[in-house]
């Protein structure tokens, strides 16, 4: 018996199915992180990952959030607390990811309306994510074994959508939709060195040709 999808799918879930995206935001030190956000959603993304521990990254939420409103999901990443689901609600973050997964971590997101994105990687541990009610499940890291990993997965969880997360560049994004991926999560393959003085043209163009090969559509 195959688990059952989750009744009245939330902000999250829904944007995961449409779009098909999300850029991940990481850096170590402070970079131009909201400037980085404007390229990527007038290439066509609409959601994007913060990660906590990236210098100014609740302060980015928090004026994204209020620029773009609804036309765009910006969220949290590593987030390993309830604390951090708070703090990721009081910025106007509207999703929180995690590495692994923490029931703890998904019953705040859920209880402060914030959709979530455990990580796992074997079927027990996909499974017992799923078992709390996330959004959807993110497989991390994905490149390790790469789609065919995925379709393994998939064949006997089909109802569970996944996200495979990690080092998947733009020309194998098809391999892990036709694998069973709900979307894909990206960082360095596509924000590059933006954060640190790169290019953000050239940010521009990776970004149009992500959105692309996700399914979704350029500005």
């Amino acid at each position: 018996m195959h688990p059952a999808a989750h009744p009245d799918p939330d902000p999250l879930s829904e944007a995961l199915h449409r779009h098909g995206l999300v850029a991940i935001l990481r850096a170590r030190s402070h970079g131009p992180l909201l400037e980085t956000i404007r390229v990527l959603v007038d290439a066509g993304v609409r959601i994007v990952e913060v990660t906590v521990p990236t210098p100014g990254s609740m302060e980015a939420v928090a004026a994204a959030a209020t620029e773009f409103g609804s036309e765009v999901l910006v969220g949290t990443g590593t987030v390993v607390t309830a604390e951090d689901v708070s703090r990721t609600a009081d910025a106007g973050g509207r999703f929180v990811v995690s590495p692994h997964n923490d029931p703890a971590v998904i019953t705040a997101a859920r209880a402060s309306g914030l959709g979530s994105l455990p990580g796992a990687y074997t079927p027990t541990e996909v499974l017992a994510a799923w078992r709390c009610a996330p959004s959807a499940v993110k497989i991390f890291p994905a490149s390790a074994l790469g789609p065919h990993y995925v379709a393994s997965l998939a064949a006997p969880l089909p109802d569970i959508p996944v996200v495979p997360t990690g080092g998947i560049g733009v020309d194998d994004i098809a391999a892990y939709r036709s694998a069973g991926a709900v979307a894909v999560g990206v960082s360095s393959p596509l924000i590059g060195d933006a954060l640190s003085g790169g290019s953000l043209s050239e940010l521009h163009r990776r970004a149009r040709r992500y959105v692309l090969a996700s399914g979704g559509h350029t500005s």
